[in-house]
């Protein structure tokens, strides 16, 4: 098929069809329905934290500025992809150009490969906070945090830099259908008529490197932390330490589960109709359980919230 594709390029795509969810109709408002809530849900929540962290003078430090930026991130994390699922479950139109299949595949990579930057922070400052308390303060100011988070973003930026060149530059002549419900790498470059072999070894290279690295940066912080929490002498200091990093350890399990699944596993043993379900989840789910879990298991944040609450209450 390829060697016939390269002769022919008469035949240029110019549009690709998403398959999206192989349901009936009525299945399809089920769908849209559910995920139109989900979504929602998780749009309010995160922008709740971002106001919640801005209003209230006592959460104007590191650990609730990078979670309101990382607020942000899910929200432009989820948005990348949702909204035109959403329309093309209720429209049918499961139509993308080629031109924005290539766009929405570059911005979920900048913002997946950013949160897992920015998740590698968030360790480090609890892992600051818990093994050198009195460092802290000096350690991580919000200037370096803002510096920290801008880093993320410009690190993910750079590194995706070469397969986001190599693949604004593949040619597609057909087949022209994901079956998928939106832009992914692997099925991306089945499509293409382009020999793709260096590109995926750039790509499996930088999956594992950004993937592999941070969750291995993440898991040697949490073993220096858990090893200075097991020292603390009182059960009282012990559970007030490990409550401050418990709700991020929960979404890192969650994150990572989902990612690796996707990302780290052959494609051949797992196909996309299977990875469908756990896109979903770390695409839409996750994203809403985030900001649940960080207010159910920070009391801080959690009464923050519900001051707000109260005055907007209040208010209205």
């Amino acid at each position: 098929m390829s060697s016939f594709c390269v002769d022919n390029r008469t035949s240029s795509v110019t549009e690709i069809i998403l398959l999206g969810f192989s349901v009936t109709r009525d299945q399809h408002i089920c769908l849209f329905t559910i995920f139109l809530i989900i979504y929602i849900l998780t749009i309010l929540a995160n922008v709740l934290i971002m106001i919640v962290v801005y209003c209230d003078h006592h959460l104007h430090n590191p650990m609730y500025f990078l979670l309101s930026n990382f607020a942000f991130l899910e929200i432009c994390y989820t948005s990348v992809t949702v909204p035109k699922m959403l329309s093309d479950l209720i429209a049918q139109n499961p139509f993308i150009s080629v031109t924005g299949c290539i766009i929405q595949y570059h911005f979920f990579s900048l913002c997946a490969a950013t949160e897992h930057f920015l998740l590698v922070i968030m360790a480090y400052d609890r892992y600051v906070a818990i093994c050198y308390p009195l460092h802290y303060g000096s350690t991580m100011t919000l200037k370096k945090c803002a510096q920290l988070v801008f880093m993320c973003w410009l690190i993910s930026a750079v590194s995706l830099s070469a397969p986001a060149f190599s693949v604004s530059r593949l040619y597609f002549c057909g087949p022209n259908i994901i079956d998928h419900f939106f832009c992914e790498f692997n099925p991306l470059l089945q499509l293409s008529c382009t020999d793709t072999f260096i590109l995926q070894i750039i790509f499996s290279f930088l999956a594992w490197v950004i993937i592999l690295g941070c969750l291995i940066c993440i898991s040697v912080s949490y073993a220096s932390i858990i090893s200075t929490i097991i020292r603390i002498p009182s059960n009282l200091g012990k559970r007030k330490a490990f409550s401050t990093c418990a709700s991020h350890i929960a979404v890192v399990g969650i994150f990572y589960g989902t990612v690796i699944f996707i990302y780290l596993t052959p494609t051949v043993t797992a196909p996309f109709h299977h990875n469908k379900a756990v896109s979903i989840f770390y695409i839409l789910v996750t994203p809403m359980l985030n900001p649940i879990i960080y207010c159910f298991k920070n009391e801080s944040l959690r009464e923050a919230a519900s001051n707000c609450m109260y005055r907007i209450k209040m208010f209205l």
